[in-house]
């Protein structure tokens, strides 16, 4: 009998179930390395998991690739994994250094910064918005050039963490100031191998929102999934709702594949999976935002791209990450819905005092996950701080408005109610 394949998957959040499940149904073993806020014990419940690995790759990076190095000679894994943004970096390094599949150093440090992907897009000659790039909070005043409204957002954030809209001059200087604090606060202990924390400004762009997830393997991608995002107009811009597959003419997305197919070149990703966002300039033009070189969603992109697709691209992933050919590149896959998320908004922020909804979502059978990251007691931030996201709810449907009459009704009895101040 053949020995089941080992990776290792770092940062992957244990209670978002859809990576774990995943290498569970490829027959894959993984070796975690736990967040810092995750916790051992949940973290050893994980599906698939036969190993927990505890490293600091934020806070002494060289120790922990050292720790990784010793373990890979003692006992070889085949592949390793990145399961968030931050990890991306390390992940890269040490698949380099150890022989194994994954992204060059190079390209890991591109798509980490918002400032090197628009550099790479224009010298490609792909679409981007007009940006300037903040070195210091006093240097605000380099963003006067550009056309307003424009978008102040950390270079290397993640979700929609510090971005904040600004409509006029008069308010840019707050705005950058309040983005750099943002930044200092939560991403300034950087973690060796990302890019410096700064601060982009960038032309907005009008129009409404896509994501695409994808894999890549040997440098070939295939879009997996296109996901409406709809009207994200700030000035924060928190996503509430997703649905795939977007209901778009063929012609816009075809434009939209090419568009990130040419991305992923222009960037040097060559292996693993990816989470873009694009705007839809006047509903018809794409132009890339950013690209994620991990499963978007903490994971649950790849569920998403699962029921619309039928490619069960977590697993493809994996598959990618243990230098193996995916499934999909040979078989037919048979999409089984649409799919469709929502994220409950943070609203006002405060102390938890109750989340309202859950039973019914609990028992409602066109819900396929329900995962609730927190509860009565937690405070939570409101934007443009980014607290995670209270409730994620991932349904399955017959037809794009039956999902979006769902998310209608969930918008109205899947709420966050906080306590009162005072």
């Amino acid at each position: 009998m053949s020995q089941r394949p080992k990776l290792v998957l770092v940062g992957q959040l244990s209670t978002f179930p859809w990576v774990f499940e995943a290498a569970k149904r490829a027959g894959i073993d993984l070796i975690l390395v736990p967040r810092g806020d995750d916790t051992a014990e949940s973290a050893g419940r994980a599906a698939a998991v036969v190993e927990l690995l505890p490293l600091d790759i934020e806070g002494n990076p060289e120790a922990a690739l050292s720790v990784l190095a010793d373990r890979y000679r003692r006992e070889p894994f085949d592949g390793i994994m990145a399961g968030n943004e931050q990890a991306v970096p390390f992940v890269a390094r040490a698949a380099g250094e150890l022989g194994l599949t994954g992204l060059t150093e190079e390209a890991a440090a591109v798509v980490r910064d918002k400032r090197s992907m628009r550099r790479h897009l224009l010298e490609a000659g792909l679409g981007a918005p007009g940006f300037v790039v903040i070195e210091d909070p006093d240097g605000w005043t380099d963003a006067l050039t550009l056309r307003f409204p424009v978008v102040v957002k950390p270079a290397n954030g993640h979700s929609s963490f510090g971005v904040i809209r600004v409509d006029d001059k008069d308010s840019l200087e707050q705005a950058v100031a309040r983005t750099w604090k943002l930044v200092e606060a939560h991403l300034g202990a950087d973690d060796g191998l990302a890019p410096e924390a700064g601060v982009l400004v960038e032309e907005y762009l009008d129009g409404p929102e896509v994501s695409a997830e994808s894999l890549v393997y040997h440098g070939q991608v295939r879009v997996c999934a296109i996901s409406w995002k709809g009207e994200l107009t700030g000035p924060y811009f928190q996503e509430t709702t997703l649905r795939a597959p977007a209901q778009l003419p063929a012609e816009i997305l075809a434009a939209i594949e090419a568009e990130v197919i040419g991305a992923h070149h222009a960037f040097g990703v060559t292996e693993g999976a990816t989470h873009t966002e694009l705007r839809l300039v006047g509903g018809v033009r794409p132009v890339l935002l950013e690209m994620g070189a991990r499963i978007g969603g903490g994971g649950y992109m790849a569920h998403f791209a699962h029921v619309s697709s039928g490619i069960d691209m977590a697993a493809e992933a994996l598959r990618i990450h243990l230098g193996r050919e995916p499934l999909c590149w040979r078989e037919e896959s048979v999409p089984a819905g649409h799919a469709a998320a929502y994220q409950v908004p943070v609203g006002t922020g405060g102390r938890v005092k109750q989340i309202h909804g859950l039973d019914s979502v609990r028992a409602d059978p066109r819900v396929d996950y329900l995962v609730q990251s927190t509860g009565p007691g937690a405070v939570l931030h409101p934007y443009p701080d980014f607290s995670g996201y209270p409730v994620i709810v991932l349904s399955r449907h017959g037809s794009d408005a039956e999902a979006e009459a769902y998310r209608d009704h969930l918008s109205r009895t899947l709420y966050v109610e906080y306590e009162e101040e005072g």
